[in-house]
């Protein structure tokens, strides 16, 4: 064979393996051109071919190595398949040893048939056999059932409920084990309890359900009657709370037993007595709150009724504190409880309450209960109620905004009874500048009226009252007493401008003899007035002006512009005087006789005299008229 033979069979293979796996042509080509490129940057000079044979001998251990590398993976991926084949032939092997076994049991299971259903008489006789003994065993209790629950009814009806309870659970037990072994032995023979067998156990142990209802009904009066009686006699309180402890322990002990199991829980359970003491409890509460009478609630019987409503609930307080708290568990934490629903009643009291249209004596006691008598130490400000109040986070009985309510609401029954007594107040004195009569004079001489009296001590008086609730209120109450005095002075101002009118259409009337009197005696009011208002408003806070989003009233302007108005028409009165003289001035007869001179100073001699009787500041006018 050629050489040329030689070289076309020796490429057969390999052109045979690119065919199989092009990749790996691909990777020959990739690895070649990889191979040039690097011995182009080796080989690039003649000199660096003195180093073409340590090269080539390096690149041949390299390559003999990645061979023995390649060889061991691929002997081992060889022994791990040889193993799995063996272990495909034992399984084999092991399955048809398998499949031979159960076809020799299926056969022979075949040849046993008509043995079992020989079988099926002696189960359903052993069934049968179950069912007597069971009933044989449950006969003295099926019997004594009637008598024992006559015998609960007389405990129940004398109050002896411990006894009572104890029955009443035996009771309860046997109707649950009747009713479970016929469950166990329907079971047995393929079925269930019948409706029909249910029944008649039900029917049977019917009077336990109405024993249940009875003591639940005795427990829940002694529960309930515990406050009044606590003092007397504990002990059926005590009894009660055994029971429902043990009623409590008995349902939890139930679901524990049962809660995995296919045995179900026994009618009625769990009966949850704990929470039905608690919500008696409540509804004990709340009707000793009812029991406070709520006739003459309305009116100044209202202030009785939050005192006989905080004497109530200390006494009540007294007795579970001292008396109940000792009958139960400590996790009853009874005081807490009673807090919560003397708390949660006060609450709904208090509001059903405000929602009336009050007076302001009864807001007054409204919002002086709330505010202080609630939280003092005669009532919950007590220390160890402080303590037991802050565990349960009662928040307060009236909420800010209802609080807020009841204050604008005070605030609004003052402003109208105020409004009513500066009318009153200013009829009175219309009336008293008709009188002919002089004006009265305090003790320095001055003239006055009632007027300024009554006002200032109708809105100090206020003020005080409202300062005893809190600064708020006296500051609400402060600046609507300085709003109607505003709307007063108005109305003065007013009534002196038709006063004026009124004289000058008949200066000659008898009834306005004392017109200039009481001008002055107006002036004199307005200055005291003035004192009161500056008084007022000094009394209130400096943060007062920002909590009213209306105007702030102006008193003292309206003082200002009434004094002004009097002024004025005391020197229109003192022209009215002078005008008939003043023609005579500046004549020959004044010059020779001085005729009108006299008459002109005994007039102002006159008018100087009365302005004496005018407080400060106006009293300066009449220095200035003297010099």
């Amino acid at each position: 064979m050629s050489a040329g033979d030689q070289k076309n069979g020796g490429d057969k293979p390999e052109v045979a393996v690119a065919e199989v796996w092009p990749e790996v042509e691909r990777a020959e080509c990739l690895a070649r051109g990889a191979a040039l490129k690097w011995a182009s940057g080796v080989f690039c000079r003649p000199e660096h071919l003195e180093r073409l044979s340590q090269y080539k001998k390096r690149e041949s251990q390299r390559t003999s190595s990645v061979h023995t590398r390649l060889k061991s993976m691929v002997q081992s991926y060889l022994e791990g398949v040889g193993w799995g084949l063996e272990q495909l032939r034992e399984a084999r092997v092991e399955l048809k040893e398998v499949s031979h076994a159960l076809r020799k049991a299926g056969l022979e299971s075949n040849r046993n048939g008509d043995g079992v259903k020989s079988l099926e008489r002696l189960r359903e006789v052993s069934v049968n056999h179950c069912q007597l003994l069971a009933a044989v065993s449950n006969l003295p209790r099926l019997y004594s059932v009637r008598s024992m629950v006559l015998e609960t009814e007389r405990l129940v009806e004398s109050r002896r409920l411990l006894e009572a309870h104890a029955r009443l659970m035996d009771l309860e037990c046997w109707q649950d084990d009747i009713l479970w072994q016929l469950q166990g032995a329907a079971g047995t023979a393929g079925g269930a309890l019948s409706p029909e067998d249910q029944e008649l156990v039900t029917k049977y142990f019917s009077g336990v359900g109405q024993l249940v209802e009875a003591l639940g009904k005795e427990l829940w009066a002694v529960v309930s009657s515990a406050l009044a009686l606590a003092r007397q006699n504990p002990t059926p309180f005590v009894s009660a709370v055994r029971i429902v402890e043990r009623e409590e322990a008995l349902d939890r002990a139930l679901l524990e037993e049962r809660g995995g199991s296919s045995r179900p829980l026994p009618l009625g359970r769990p009966r949850c007595w704990r929470a039905c003491f608690f919500q008696v409890l409540d509804e004990a509460v709340s009707a000793r709150f009812r029991s406070v009478s709520y006739l003459h609630t309305r009116g100044p019987g209202l202030a009785g009724h939050l005192s006989a409503l905080q004497h109530g609930i200390m006494a009540d307080l007294a007795t579970v504190r001292h008396l109940l708290e000792h009958c139960v568990p400590p996790h009853y934490r009874l005081t807490g409880a009673y807090l919560r629903a003397s708390h949660r009643c006060l609450h709904a009291h208090l509001a059903q309450v405000s929602s009336w249209d009050l007076e302001s004596g009864e807001i007054f006691a409204v919002l002086n209960w709330v505010l202080h008598i609630y939280n003092s130490p005669d009532m919950m400000g007590q220390p160890e109620l402080v303590a037991e109040m802050e565990k349960e986070e009662l928040g307060p009985i009236i909420s800010t905004e209802g609080l807020e309510q009841l204050q604008n609401k005070y605030v609004q029954s003052v402003r109208k009874s105020v409004s009513e007594w500066m009318h009153k107040a200013l009829q009175v004195e219309l009336q008293d500048w008709q009188r002919d009569q002089e004006p009265d004079t305090d003790h320095e001489g001055f003239y006055q009226t009632s007027l300024p009296t009554i006002i200032t001590q109708m809105l100090e008086e206020n003020a005080r009252v409202a300062l005893m609730i809190g600064v708020s209120l006296r500051d609400q109450t402060i600046q609507m007493g300085l709003y109607e005095m505003e709307n007063l002075l108005n109305r003065f101002r007013e009534a002196l401008v038709e006063f004026g009118k009124e004289h000058r259409r008949n200066p000659s009337n008898n009834n306005n003899k004392f017109y200039l009197h009481y001008l002055l005696a107006s002036i004199s009011n307005c200055i005291i007035l003035k004192k009161s208002t500056e008084s007022l408003q000094q009394q209130q806070s400096s943060r007062s002006a920002a909590q009213f989003s209306r105007t702030p009233p102006n008193p003292l302007a309206a003082l200002d512009r009434a004094v002004r108005r009097a002024c004025r028409l005391v020197m229109d009165q003192l022209l009215l005087d002078l005008q008939p003289l003043l023609p005579g001035l500046l004549t020959r007869p004044w010059l020779v006789q001085g005729d009108p001179t006299p008459k002109l100073c005994r007039v102002l001699e006159r008018h100087l005299e009365l302005y004496g009787r005018v407080r400060p500041p106006c009293r300066a006018c009449r220095r200035r008229l003297s010099g």
